[in-house]
């Protein structure tokens, strides 16, 4: 239990003190900055889907050829149809961008980025519940060490994504504090959905290796919608290349060291 209640811990403190850096950056975050970090939290989404979710969802079937992946490609599919379905349906906001997405509506700009930060925020935590439902199930083949690499990794590419939220907020005349507070607080959809995931997973074990696969979907999903155009645009894109090769690097270590 101790690890649960850690592994659900780490994602929400990297995120709060990641917004925190709006008490100590007297302005915005440079470009070449913001896109190295962008780069950096799409590497560890992609390595982290890979080592931490679709591989463990192809070990857990116990079939041989074909039917090894179909859960995986099933589960895939299915996770970034429902990040699709949930773009489209959510009023939200991207940072930088001054037209919001989704059906119109009258919430402020705030509300909106809050929502865009959400929508991103909600695999990560899908990923961290699925995995460590991984560990609680019976003849589950995720290990603890592997589902504490998986909240570690997150945590860490959540530090620069909270202040990327916070920064911006508060170049936009709110308060140090109302711009820290709703960093923050968008990191508590993490574990909201990861208890949403461990209690559905609990119930019906089958579907487990389902779920890990749509975690890998959703998170891929945000990392080719978001992470990757917001990267790649204007100057300095080739320092986001250089950012996401650190952070591939660094979630294959520790998956593969720590799991």
């Amino acid at each position: 239990m101790k690890e649960l209640v850690l592994g659900l811990a780490l994602p929400v403190l990297g995120t709060a003190i990641g917004a925190a850096f709006v008490f100590f950056v007297k302005d915005k975050i440079p470009s070449y900055v913001q896109k190295a970090l962008l780069g950096f939290a799409s590497g560890v989404m992609i390595a982290a889907s890979v080592w931490s979710l679709l591989i463990p969802s192809m070990d857990m079937t116990g079939d041989d050829g074909i039917m090894s992946v179909v859960p995986a490609a099933v589960g895939f599919l299915l996770g970034m149809g429902f990040l699709l379905v949930l773009d489209m349906v959510t009023p939200h906001l991207h940072l930088g961008s001054k037209s919001p997405e989704g059906p119109r509506s009258k919430l402020s700009r705030t509300t909106m980025l809050t929502f865009a930060v959400a929508l991103h925020n909600l695999p990560e935590g899908m990923a961290v519940g699925v995995v460590y439902a991984g560990t609680l199930a019976a003849g589950g083949d995720v290990t603890i060490s592997a589902a504490l690499a998986l909240s570690l990794g997150i945590a860490i590419q959540n530090i620069p994504e909270g202040a990327i939220v916070s920064m911006p907020l508060y170049t936009e005349n709110h308060s140090k504090w109302k711009s820290f507070g709703i960093g923050a607080l968008t990191g508590l959809v993490e574990p909201i959905g990861a208890v949403v995931v461990i209690l559905l997973a609990s119930f019906v074990t089958w579907v487990l290796p389902y779920l890990l696969a749509f975690a890998a979907g959703a998170m891929i999903y945000v990392v080719i919608e978001e992470l990757i155009p917001e990267a790649s645009q204007g100057e300095h894109s080739n320092i986001s290349t250089i950012g996401f090769a650190l952070g591939f690097t660094l979630m294959m270590v520790l998956d593969v060291v720590l799991g």
